[in-house]
């Protein structure tokens, strides 16, 4: 009875699984593609997408409305790629009998078209707040007040941002698709 009144002790709510299974149905996607988008590898995407919905489930957070549960689910997909990507175990440790097989599993995500894998790779170099801003506006069609709320930030330096960003991408891919 104890750990009903103790709000650090949480109590497992029975509707939790069927609202768990909701969310997930709803944002597996999102999820799925920011995860693509800063891991820039298929397996690490799966990864991080795992993580997402291991950490929603285990922490159950309280939020207020779907675009508050929307911005976390963006925010903790972002901050696991981050650790993902950024570790310095994955530097340094060569695995045990690691074969070609493996490292062929291991590349870097492809399109089906050359044109598409040049975009993708020109967003790929681009700093995460630039990247993250240009993919939730092209890629997940989000209004820019709603990237704005999602991701904790003024509408202005969203507009900022998407700015910066497509004249980072124009750069990278003068030539191939800008006659600058």
């Amino acid at each position: 009875m104890s750990s009903m009144k103790n709000p650090k002790n949480k109590v497992f709510e029975p509707f939790f699984e069927e609202s768990f299974q909701a969310t997930l149905e709803r944002y597996q996607d999102l999820v799925y593609r920011i995860a693509l988008t800063h891991t820039s590898n298929l397996h690490d995407a799966q990864d991080v997408f795992q993580e997402v919905f291991l950490i929603y489930w285990r922490k159950q957070p309280l939020l207020n409305d779907e675009n508050h549960r929307q911005a976390w689910l963006i925010t903790t997909a972002r901050h696991c790629a981050q650790h993902i990507t950024s570790g310095t175990w994955r530097q340094r440790v060569v695995l045990w009998g690691e074969c070609q097989e493996t490292q062929a599993d291991n590349q870097p995500f492809r399109f089906e078209t050359e044109d598409q894998n040049d975009v993708f790779s020109a967003l790929q170099n681009l700093p995460d707040k630039y990247r993250t801003v240009l993919h939730l506006f092209y890629f997940e069609d989000m209004p820019i007040a709603q990237i704005a709320s999602a991701l904790q930030i003024e509408t202005g330096t969203v507009k900022v941002q998407l700015t910066r960003g497509r004249q980072m991408m124009r750069d990278q891919l003068k030539g191939d698709y800008f006659n600058e």
